[in-house]
């Protein structure tokens, strides 16, 4: 079973964060430059909201505003959902599921370690699924892989 924790592992713990007062424009070109769909809302170390492309669409262009003018906190999502190191991808995957979500924060210890999108869960769960396949063939072939063997196929996922 695979852990958040080996996505963050892979992925790495690098997360992009803005103020509350950071302007939407400004939160918007971070996650363009960055290529990403979501950033956390920080104030004091400490995960205040999310604000994502979907926030944006449908708190500032549905309704007329001005994304130079409007602060974050006006539009960020104050609920934030998280998951810790230790979860299965399967768990992170049923949330984000039932909540309609693409984006978890990954906390440990109230300090935040990262973040992992859907695409990250879906990634891990089709490796996941590539070396349970492999695993079947070889057995059904009556290959034999040592130990170490098993590590290193691990360790491609």
């Amino acid at each position: 079973m695979q852990l958040v924790s080996h996505i963050i592992d892979n992925k790495g713990s690098e997360v992009h964060s803005v103020s509350p007062e950071t302007t939407v424009f400004d939160a918007l070109k971070l996650m363009a430059d960055k290529n990403i769909g979501a950033v956390i809302v920080m104030e004091d170390d400490e995960v205040v909201g999310i604000m994502s492309e979907r926030d944006y669409a449908r708190k500032i262009i549905l309704k007329g505003k001005s994304s130079k003018q409007i602060p974050v906190r006006e539009i960020m999502s104050t609920r934030v959902f998280y998951v810790k190191p230790e979860q299965s991808i399967e768990d992170c995957m049923a949330l984000m599921i039932d909540k309609r979500f693409r984006h978890l924060p990954v906390m440990e210890k109230d300090k935040l370690k990262g973040v992992i999108s859907i695409g990250d869960v879906v990634k891990a769960i089709i490796a996941q699924k590539e070396y349970e396949i492999e695993q079947l063939e070889n057995y059904i072939a009556g290959r034999y892989y040592s130990p170490r063997d098993r590590e290193d196929l691990r360790d491609r996922m």
